[in-house]
């Protein structure tokens, strides 16, 4: 377990998180955001890339590899993309996301796959959903916080699409928050004498500030912030929403880093 590793994951995450979510704001946004978030999302899946993250262990395997080349192609579409935007035709656009976009999401189960090479099958599901779920909930809380400050740039734009896309940002939240819980029954459940520290032990431990520190800025934070983004948005505050979605992300941004550091110390998918 490495730096590198934890930031390939949380980078990639992010970059592809971010891709996600854009399918769900409206055009109404303008051709300058979506460039703005695609190339973010490159420069994201770049950096990524550059560390090279090779698997946990003795996970590099070809499903690793093949998840790195999964990556390569998405970042190759998301760099047409971005000089393109605004410009191409209609007709080879919706292709080009969706070869973006599905790279993008399996780069991210063979992650999980590779990562997860040889643990039970339980485990490997979760870690697949602990995946998904992080990059949904990383590209919600960022595309949100800079659609929130977009209404500075378009004060015309309605209020209905902030609302739209914190809804699906509440809605990753809430899985998120499953996929932990079940990731940590898991762990408790099948922990068997002779197997090494058990996950309970761990988390009552001294190390277990990781974990504590992971539920609660990655999780209970940002499940509040999350709500009073809603509540704001509601009443067509765009302002204070934005500065409440910069506070949700950075508290994002902490959980989900800490998640990957605790997954490949631990091999369980918080």
């Amino acid at each position: 377990m490495s730096l590198s590793a934890v930031l390939f994951l949380f980078l990639a995450h992010l970059g592809v998180g971010i891709v996600c979510t854009l399918l769900f704001v409206a055009r109404e946004a303008g051709v300058k955001f979506f460039r703005f978030n695609a190339g973010l999302a490159a420069i994201l899946i770049a950096v990524a890339l550059a560390f090279r993250y090779q698997g946990f262990g003795d996970a590099d395997n070809d499903l690793s590899r093949l998840a790195l080349n999964a990556l390569v192609v998405s970042e190759a579409g998301l760099a047409v993309y971005w000089a393109t935007v605004g410009r191409m035709l209609a007709r080879v656009r919706p292709l080009l996301v969706a070869v973006i976009v599905a790279s993008g999401l399996t780069a991210i189960v063979l992650q999980a796959l590779g990562v997860s090479m040889g643990w039970s099958l339980p485990a490997r599901v979760l870690t697949v959903a602990s995946f998904l779920s992080s990059a949904a909930l990383l590209g919600g809380a960022c595309t949100a916080m800079i659609l929130g400050h977009w209404y500075l740039v378009i004060p015309s734009m309605q209020v209905s699409h902030l609302q739209a896309i914190v809804r699906i940002h509440i809605g990753s939240m809430v899985v998120r928050v499953a996929v932990v819980a079940a990731a940590v029954f898991v762990a408790i459940a099948t922990w068997e004498p002779g197997t090494g520290p058990s996950f309970r032990y761990y988390i009552t431990s001294v190390s277990g500030i990781f974990f504590w520190q992971r539920v609660l800025f990655g999780l209970a934070g940002p499940a509040l912030l999350s709500y009073l983004t809603w509540e704001t948005a509601k009443i067509r505050s765009t302002q204070s929403a934005t500065g409440i979605l910069y506070v949700d992300f950075f508290t994002v941004v902490v959980g989900e880093v800490l998640a990957k550091y605790i997954l490949l110390a631990t091999r369980v998918a918080v």
